[in-house]
C-alpha cells in the first residue's frame, strides 16, 4: 500500500515538472533564430540571368528545328524506300510469271523449246539459223534468272535501308521530344524571373535591355567597322530584305517560319526562300553551310551570326541595323547590328 502511494506521487511530480517546462520549451524554440532570408537579385542580375535562359532555349530551339528537319527528311526516305519495295516486289512477280511462261511451253513440247525442233532437221540453212535464235533464248533466259537474282538483292537492301531509316526516324524525335521540353523549361524559368517584378521593376528591366544593347552597338559603331561598307547589293538581296523587314511587328515563336510568326533563323529562311534561294533551317546550319564573308565585305542582306554557339541570326539591312526575331515574349524589329556579340557573317549568294 505505501509502495503505490509513493508510486503515484512521483508520477504527479513528473507530470507536473513537465506541464511547468513546457511553456519554457516553447519559448526557447520561439526565440530561436530563423534563416536569414536570400539577398534579393539586382535587376541587373535578373536581366543577366534572363539572357542566359533565353539564349540556352535558343541553343535547344537550334536542336528542335534541326531533329524536325531531318524528321521530315527520314520520313521522305521511308516512304522512297517503300515505294522502291513495292515496285521490286512487282518487278519480280513478273519476272516469275514469264519464267513461269517458258518453263510451261518447254513442258509442253516434251522438254524441248520450240526452236530447238528446228535444230533437228535435216535443211543445214534451216539449222544454222535456228540455232542462232535457239542461243540467244538461252542468253535471255539466263539473263531473266539474273535480273530476278538482282532485282531479290535489291529487295533486301531496301529492306535493311527501312529498318535503318525506321531506327534513324525514331532517334530524331527523341531529340525533338527533348529539345522541346528544355525549350519549355527554360522559357518558363525565364518568365517566373519576370513575373516576380513589380510593374514598375519590369519596365526598368526593359530600359536596361535596351541600355545594354546601346552600349554593345555603340562600342561596335566606334569600331569604324562601317567605314568602307558598300550599300549596294544583289537584286536577291532586296527581295529577302523586303520579305524580312515586311515582318516586323510579328511575333517571336520557337520553332515557328511563318507566316504570322517567326523564331530567328525561320526569318532569314524564309526571307531568302522567297528571294529564290534556299538555306538551312537553323542558325548554326545557316553558319555552318553558308559562305562566311569578312564583316568588311559586309552588304545588305547578308546574315549576322551572334554568340559562339551561333545560337542567334538575323539580317543585315544596311546603316548598321539589321532585322531579328528576338526571343520570346518579343516581335520581330529592327536593332543594331552590333547590340550582340558577333561570331560572323554568311552570304546565301
Amino acid at each position: 500500500m505505501n509502495r503505490r502511494r509513493h508510486a503515484t506521487a512521483a508520477i504527479t511530480v513528473i507530470c507536473a515538472l513537465t506541464v511547468l517546462a513546457s511553456p519554457a520549451l516553447t519559448l526557447q524554440a520561439a526565440a530561436a533564430p530563423l534563416p536569414p532570408p536570400a539577398p534579393k537579385k539586382s535587376l541587373e542580375e535578373v536581366r543577366k540571368e534572363m539572357d542566359d535562359l533565353y539564349r540556352q532555349a535558343a541553343v535547344a530551339t537550334d536542336a528542335y528545328n534541326l531533329a524536325e528537319e531531318k524528321t521530315k527528311e527520314q520520313s521522305a526516305e521511308i516512304v522512297r524506300v517503300a515505294r522502291m519495295i513495292v515496285e521490286g516486289r512487282e518487278k519480280i512477280e513478273d519476272l516469275k510469271a514469264r519464267a513461269g511462261a517458258a518453263a510451261r511451253a518447254q513442258y509442253r513440247n516434251g522438254g524441248l523449246p520450240e526452236d530447238a525442233k528446228f535444230v533437228l532437221t535435216d535443211d543445214p540453212q534451216l539449222f544454222l539459223d535456228t540455232a542462232g535464235r535457239l542461243k540467244a533464248g538461252a542468253k535471255a533466259t539466263t539473263d531473266l534468272l539474273g535480273e530476278m537474282n538482282r532485282t531479290q538483292a535489291q529487295l533486301d537492301v531496301y529492306a535493311k535501308d527501312a529498318g535503318l531509316n525506321w531506327t534513324k526516324l525514331e532517334s530524331h524525335r527523341v531529340r525533338q521530344a527533348q529539345a522541346k521540353k528544355e525549350i519549355n523549361d527554360k522559357i518558363a524559368a525565364a518568365k517566373k524571373l519576370e513575373s516576380a517584378l513589380a510593374a514598375e521593376e519590369r519596365e526598368r528591366l526593359r530600359r536596361l535591355e535596351e541600355q545594354a544593347r546601346n552600349r554593345a552597338q555603340t562600342t561596335w559603331l566606334g569600331t569604324g567597322v562601317l567605314s568602307g561598307l558598300k550599300g549596294d547589293t544583289t537584286a536577291a538581296a532586296k527581295k529577302a530584305i523586303e520579305f524580312a523587314t515586311g515582318q516586323i511587328g510579328k511575333p517571336y515563336e520557337w520553332g515557328a517560319e511563318g507566316p504570322s510568326s517567326f523564331d530567328c533563323s525561320g526569318l532569314t529562311q524564309s526571307a531568302w526562300g522567297t528571294a529564290g534561294r534556299p538555306i538551312p533551317r537553323t542558325s548554326q546550319e545557316q553558319w555552318r553551310l553558308l559562305p562566311r564573308v569578312d564583316i568588311k565585305d559586309m552588304r545588305p542582306g547578308d546574315l549576322i551570326v551572334y554568340f559562339k554557339d551561333a545560337s542567334h541570326i538575323g539580317m543585315y539591312v544596311g546603316n548598321g541595323m539589321m532585322v531579328h526575331a528576338p526571343r520570346p515574349g518579343r516581335n520581330v524589329t529592327l536593332a543594331g547590328a552590333g547590340s550582340m556579340e558577333i561570331l560572323g557573317v554568311v552570304r546565301p549568294t
